[in-house]
């Protein structure tokens, strides 16, 4: 079956991106309509700046080009083709304070660093992956902090070669050769001022040159570093370009104000005169106290207590309309003023409504001052928990960074009220385009969306369960939870229940929690959520996807509830596993192995045996074709007990005395399709 050109191809077509048989090339001259991948970082309307962190701390931000490059030469795989890069930063320090800790170029295999920690690791590796060869990391650094496994910090400012770890291969201090001599002049990284940089490597001789230098001077003839470095045994096939900063107890705004990139070929020069300029930011109060000095020396000691006393009454009227700060949210990062968000979503209007759910209701907005559109969720006063420990697992979740995880941007306390703001995600949920598709277009997910969308969600879980510092235990995956952003990327939403702890370590909780269907059986028996009831759930939402049904259907030929694996296990052993298939596809095709690939790893996923089920990298293997997945051999020694096993543990969900909440049941005979309500028993 063919299929059709990709969303990702046609908007690549649509940038400066220019392909040859010789060289393939961008060209930006400031970001305003870019295609990039945004991780933690924003691009600043209207300016169109490119903004990788702010100046708040433990900050991380990524920004790459979204199609990778092929860097292997075609006809000698040994040796890795030329590229050049030419790009414009700026990096603000906080006030007169030394700023921290600079930013990378880099080459990597995926766009994003799982685990990537803050500080010295520039949000690309951690303590554990530091210098693995398995990384295939290739990463230029700006450096603004030296003492990195020094136990110190002090002044940095250099210019490193890195190989899959923060140990440089080679680096020098941050300057340029005047007119082509010997003289040198410094170039200070964090000044605030616009400073160019050029990234150039000789592929037949496999030599890395940079050069630096002010905006108003011209690139030197004569580079700051020329080093041999074989690149052949780091980058793989295909490789994607992109910037990566972060802060930690120091902190500075990291900008990237112009990029070009060319293989095989030079980069394209940028237009200095079209460039964007940092956005003015507040250094101190500095202007007001001299003010206020003034005022004191140019006024008698009556006209200022008067004034002394208006300014007061003034003050006190304003601040009872506005939130009280307590000492917590002055310290956390990425805090929202309530009347920003007031303002974003129209006074939260009902005609911004974009969602219900057991702990809230979201509106969609957009902050004036850059035109970002967000997804603001008011989290409703009955389902909060203690103030400290709900703002300690948002510290935590806010720190997760994953293209298939919806981004935690930042919340909002007035009064009682807790604010939550996420990306808006334009798509909406993956249960409402399964089953209530838009009136307007009436658009049926292809095969090929769909597969896609469940590889996310995998990648997104292995991320939670892995590969991050502690393991995510999400407790409510399901399609409504799924969100399909305008690239039709799943991206895995609402961690009310997540739960986290060590790895190695074993979960703590025992309130059962989340929505029927999607519930692992073992959870009426212990009440302890694990990976495993993850995956569980997730088997589900494979079964879900590819039949088109609900999670808990009505049986018209046994005429009662069931469990949507049942049926798909009966459609199994009948040896009409495709019958299980969503009819809908059937009009616009499907690929047959990879349904049958998915059918399979959905009950294998959702066995009632927590220990017959798969972890997470295993799924991934499945479906990226790594690893051949026998559904025979799968399923085949289940035999008939897994239809009762299913029936039994699913019915014991709800006759169990253990959860005090209670499940309704609606059916519809326009569908023949039951709906389910979630249920938790605390948190």
């Amino acid at each position: 079956m063919a299929k059709p050109f990709s969303l990702a191809f046609l908007i690549a077509i649509s940038t400066l991106f220019t392909v040859s048989a010789e060289s393939i090339d961008f060209l930006y001259n400031g970001f305003n309509g870019s295609n990039l991948n945004l991780q933690g970082a924003t691009v600043i309307k209207p300016s169109g700046a490119l903004k990788l962190t702010n100046r708040s701390h433990n900050a991380i931000g990524h920004a790459f080009y979204p199609t990778p490059f092929p860097f292997l030469n075609s006809t000698s795989h040994n040796k890795v083709v030329s590229f050049s890069t030419y790009f414009v930063f700026a990096i603000i320090p906080l006030g007169n304070n030394r700023g921290g800790y600079g930013f990378g170029f880099s080459l990597s295999p995926s766009m994003g660093f799982p685990g990537g920690q803050g500080d010295h690791y520039l949000g690309v590796f951690n303590s554990s992956n530091d210098g693995q060869e398995s990384n295939h990391i290739f990463m230029v650094e700006f450096d603004t902090v030296n003492g990195h496994n020094e136990g110190k910090d002090d002044d940095g400012n250099h210019i490193g070669i890195n190989i899959n770890g923060m140990r440089s291969v080679a680096s020098k201090p941050a300057s340029y050769y005047v007119n082509g001599t010997s003289n040198m002049e410094e170039v200070k990284l964090q000044s605030g001022e616009p400073i160019q940089a050029w990234i150039d490597y000789d592929g037949v001789n496999e030599t890395v040159k940079i050069t630096v230098s002010p905006i108003h001077v011209p690139k030197s003839s004569r580079p700051l570093m020329s080093e041999q470095i074989k690149l052949s045994s780091v980058l793989k096939e295909k490789m994607y370009a992109g910037f990566s900063a972060s802060t930690g107890e120091k902190a500075s705004s990291h900008y990237i104000l112009g990029w070009s990139f060319g293989l095989n070929g030079p980069a394209p020069a940028l237009n200095l005169s079209q460039l964007p300029i940092p956005p003015p930011e507040n250094q101190t109060s500095a202007g007001k106290a001299k003010l206020k000095k003034a005022l004191i020396a140019t006024f008698s000691s009556l006209i200022f207590l008067a004034l002394a006393v208006w300014v007061f009454l003034a003050l006190y009227k304003r601040v009872r309309h506005f939130e009280v700060l307590e000492d917590w949210e002055l310290d956390c990062p990425h805090r929202f003023r309530y009347k920003d968000l007031y303002i974003a979503t129209r006074g939260f209007k009902d005609n911004e409504l974009i969602g219900v759910g057991g702990f809230g209701t979201v509106y969609k907005g957009v902050i004036p001052t850059n035109g970002v559109e967000i997804a603001v969720k008011k989290i409703s006063k009955n389902s909060l928990q203690g103030v400290r420990e709900f703002v300690a697992e948002i510290e935590s979740l806010g720190r997760l960074r994953h293209k298939n995880l919806v981004n935690l941007q930042g919340w909002c306390k007035n009064k009682n009220d807790l604010l939550l703001v996420y990306d808006y995600v334009p798509n909406g949920s993956l249960d409402s385009l399964l089953y209530r598709p838009k009136s307007n277009n009436n658009v049926v997910l292809t095969w090929e969306q769909r597969f896609n969308i469940v590889k996310g969600v995998a990648a997104g879980l292995l991320y939670l369960h892995e590969e991050w510092e502690q393991v995510v235990v999400h407790r409510d995956i399901k399609s409504s939870n799924i969100l399909i952003d305008g690239d039709m990327n799943s991206r895995l939403g609402d961690f009310g229940l997540a739960r986290l702890y060590d790895h190695g370590k074993n979960s703590h909780t025992t309130n059962v929690v989340g929505t029927i269907g999607y519930l692992a059986p073992e959870l009426s028996r212990t009440g302890k959520a694990s990976t495993g009831s993850d995956v569980f759930a997730y088997g589900v939402l494979l079964l879900e996807v590819a039949t088109g049904r609900p999670p808990v259907i009505y049986s018209e030929d046994h005429g009662h509830v069931a469990a949507l694996g049942d049926w798909v296990v009966e459609c199994f052993q009948r040896g009409r596993i495709l019958d299980a298939v969503d009819p809908k596809l059937t009009r616009c095709g499907y690929v047959v192995e990879e349904a049958v690939l998915v059918l399979g790893l959905g009950l294998v996923c959702s066995h009632p045996r927590p220990e017959s089920r798969p972890g997470m990298r295993e799924v991934m293997r499945y479906l990226n074709g790594d690893e051949a997945f026998g559904i025979e051999e799968a399923l085949g020694s289940v035999g008939s007990r897994r239809v009762d096993e299913i029936t039994s543990k699913f019915l014991e969900v709800f006759s169990t005395g253990t959860t005090s909440s209670r499940a309704s049941y609606r059916h519809s005979s326009s569908i023949g399709q039951i709906s389910t309500s979630s249920f938790e028993d605390g948190r």
